[in-house]
């Protein structure tokens, strides 16, 4: 049989339209292939601020891969308690978590300054360091030893000091009192007579309602109103000085994350970013009414004395230069997050606390 020209022509022009198809489809589908990850989470449903960057995540992740990565989000108990989330990425059982580090300190207190170290930095300063100060090589290369690489996913800005049964009035006050505060800061106020609970988010009120607990602490005015604190411990006291500005993280199986396409990598790097950001800005819109409305339900605000604030912060010193001493991990960490909270506050005395100083001032005189 013998064609026209116009007709091999044709022919030549599909016969190359189908190698290309049967070429370039092998390469699409290498290039996004259909994943599933887990994610279990430290923070209940309830927190949907905290909780929430998790879901953004998700949604963003998904949206950006046309729906080839998914991300299913889970809660503490889901699929494992809400302080085992670390240890659930680190042994296999999923993929990706949500948590703090810092509750983490029991195998390394070195986990502690990638969320937040008493009198440390505050929520900028805290991103700063580590997108531009050297944390985040310094928390990777940490983390590599346990098989995970982390993201910063959410600030919650500098939090209270936590809800009292009784008035705080002196250091006398804290001996014999059980507390949940987590991280440095628990054994900070263990020294002077402290008794420190580690509870996840949803185990708080509880305990403090049946009086296993006389304290605690937990974010801030947003998330506080949602736990009902104040019907079972009206002093509420600031500030919150062992959180300044803690992250909080999503941390991947470093197995999972070395799969993933680059273009994937460069999506859930991108979508952490945004819920890291976001997260910051829902808790500066949502704790001034959420505040005003725990006051209208009995909120007794109270600062914590300076004799309390001098001697935390000396423990706190003292406390945090003998670990140093010790963990040379650890005081490589710390010692560049020193040098960045000092650097810092050359210029927050200049430019920052002195506009806020005086704004705070001048709005009442209207």
């Amino acid at each position: 049989m013998t064609h026209s020209p116009e007709r091999r022509s044709l022919l030549r022009g599909a016969g190359l339209a189908a190698a290309a198809t049967v070429v370039a489809s092998p390469a699409i589908a290498q290039s996004a292939p259909k994943l599933r990850w887990r994610l279990t989470s430290s923070y209940p449903k309830s927190l949907d601020t905290i909780y929430g960057s998790s879901v953004l995540l998700a949604k963003y992740v998904s949206e950006a891969t046309d729906g080839q990565f998914q991300i299913d989000v889970f809660a503490p108990g889901e699929l494992v308690p809400g302080l085992q989330a670390f240890d659930a990425v680190q042994n296999g059982t999923v993929e990706l978590a949500q948590t703090a580090l810092y509750y983490y300190i029991g195998k390394d207190p070195s986990f502690a300054p990638f969320t937040t170290l008493p009198f440390g930095l505050n929520a900028r300063q805290q991103t700063a360091w580590l997108y531009h100060g050297g944390g985040l090589k310094l928390q990777n290369d940490f983390l590599a030893k346990y098989d995970v690489i982390g993201f910063a996913g959410g600030n919650t800005g500098a939090q209270m000091g936590g809800w009292f049964r009784k008035e705080i009035k002196g250091l006398d006050d804290l001996k014999g009192l059980k507390m949940r505060l987590p991280g440095l800061a628990g054994q900070v106020l263990a020294r002077h007579g402290l008794v420190p609970q580690n509870l996840a988010g949803g185990d708080i009120y509880p305990a403090l309602e049946k009086g296993t607990i006389d304290a605690a602490e937990f974010v801030g005015p947003v998330d506080d109103e949602k736990l009902g604190f104040v019907r079972v411990a009206p002093y509420y006291y600031y500030p919150g000085w062992w959180e300044g500005g803690p992250t909080i993280h999503f941390i991947v199986g470093l197995k999972a994350w070395n799969a993933l396409p680059k273009s994937y990598q460069a999506v859930f790097t991108a979508a952490s970013a945004y819920a890291n950001a976001d997260m910051l800005a829902k808790y500066d819109a949502g704790n001034p009414p959420a505040l005003r409305r725990l006051v209208a339900a009995g909120a007794q605000l109270r600062a914590f004395p300076a004799p309390v604030m001098d001697a935390a912060y000396a423990t706190t010193a003292e406390l945090l230069g003998g670990i140093a001493a010790s963990n040379a991990g650890f005081k490589a960490i710390y010692d560049s997050m020193l040098a960045f909270r000092n650097e810092e506050y050359l210029w927050w005395q200049v430019g920052e606390y002195p506009y806020d100083g005086y704004m705070i001032r001048a709005r009442t005189r209207n």
